[in-house]
This record gives C-alpha cells, structure tokens and sequence, in this order.
C-alpha cells in the first residue's frame, strides 16, 4: 500500500532524515518512535506526500505518492501536527464539507455518526475558536473519519486526548485495521502503539535504530532499546 525506498531528507546542509526503507501493508499498523527532533514528523510529511524527499521514492499503491494527485487525496487522509480550520464554520459545518468533497452518500447521517463517536455531538454547532485543545483534536480526527481512506497517517493523534479519549482512539484505530486500511502513526504513547502496531520503528537523529514487533522492541532492556 505504501512504500518509501532509500528516503532521505535535507535542510540545507542540514540531514534531518538518513535514508529509509519502510513498506506498509493494506490492514497493517505501523508505529513511528523516538525523542522530539528524531525524524518521525520529517518522515510522515514526506510519507504524506507534503514534504518532498532529497533522495529516494515514496509510492501509494504503485503511485508516486503526490498530494495534489486526485487519486491518492480520495483514498489518503492525513491528521498532521498543525491545525488547519476555517473559523467561520461550525464543527459540523467541517465535517459536511469533508463528506461532501469526497462524495460521501448520507453525507448528515454520516457526520452525526462521526459527531458521536468523537464525543463531539453537544458541540455540533460551535465554532473552532470555542473548542478546547482536545476537543480540536477530536475534530482533526473525524475529519479523517468522515471520508473514505485507504491509508491513514497520524501525526501524534493522541496527543491532548484524556484518558477516556486515548482509549476510544485505540479502539477506532483497531476498527480501522480491521477494515483493511493501513496506519501509519507518529506517537510518544508506548501503550498505544503496544495496542494497534504490528511495528514499531524507533528513530533517533533521523535514522532508523530499531524496529520490530512492539513487545520485541518496547520491552527490550534499556541497553538494547
């Protein structure tokens, strides 16, 4: 489903990415670790088609992956680490425009579906301005849930979740496997990975250090890890 081969990344004279083999498979999850400034966001964006790589390929199912091909935007939803929202539309006002875009038949019935499986539904009507930070988050997410997707990229989706949310974001994410699409997800939540990854992929300054099943990996001693 996806592929990236020899993926390197440059600012400047500045190697943020050492090049990088990674596949991923239709129904497969694949988990990015590391410290902050490890790689892993430089990898998703490029992975995502948003950052172009210095060396290397990256293919979507035999595509040159490139965000502004029609083809991959219908079948590739992305939650990045910004937040981009139109501040005159209501959360459901976003959703609708998503479901729309991409042809989503019931479109409203859709939405109120996604709307209550993010805990969103009382703020339907509200404005982005009013949302709290994980209120935004779960918005960002249903974005990506109201649309149809074969590949899922998430960058740290977890992130301003409580407890309870992580928790229906596991299982939304387990779903999602189940269904057949691939996952490929930036996360510094171990247990989270331990639960939806078939992978782990650890990076420290943006190469690749360690990969493997996520019980092999996580639980590896500390010399090791």
């Amino acid at each position: 489903m996806l592929q990236l081969t020899g993926v390197s990344r440059s600012y400047g004279d500045r190697e943020v990415l050492h090049p990088v083999d990674l596949e991923l498979a239709a129904g497969e999850c694949v988990a990015l670790l590391g410290h902050n400034g490890s790689g892993k966001s430089t990898l998703l964006r490029v992975a995502a088609g948003r950052d172009l790589p210095t060396t290397g390929t990256v293919r979507f199912d035999g595509l040159a992956m490139n965000e502004n091909d029609p083809r991959i935007r219908a079948r590739v939803a992305v939650v990045g680490d910004t937040v981009a929202c139109y501040p005159d539309l209501t959360v459901r006002e976003h959703l609708l425009l998503v479901a729309v875009a991409h042809g989503v038949a019931d479109a409203a019935d859709w939405v109120a579906q996604v709307l209550e499986n993010r805990s969103l539904t009382e703020r339907a009507d509200a404005l982005p301005s009013a949302l709290s930070s994980g209120q935004m988050q779960a918005l960002l997410l249903a974005c990506a849930l109201v649309r149809p997707r074969d590949l899922l990229l998430l960058d740290e989706p977890e992130q301003r979740l409580d407890p309870e949310a992580r928790r229906r974001l596991a299982e939304l994410l387990t779903a999602e496997l189940a269904d057949g699409v691939a996952v490929l997800l930036v996360t510094h939540h171990t247990d989270l990975a331990r639960e939806v990854a078939d992978r782990v992929v650890v990076l420290e300054e943006g190469r690749i250090v360690r990969q493997g099943a996520p019980a092999a990996v996580l639980d590896a001693p500390a010399g090791a890890r």
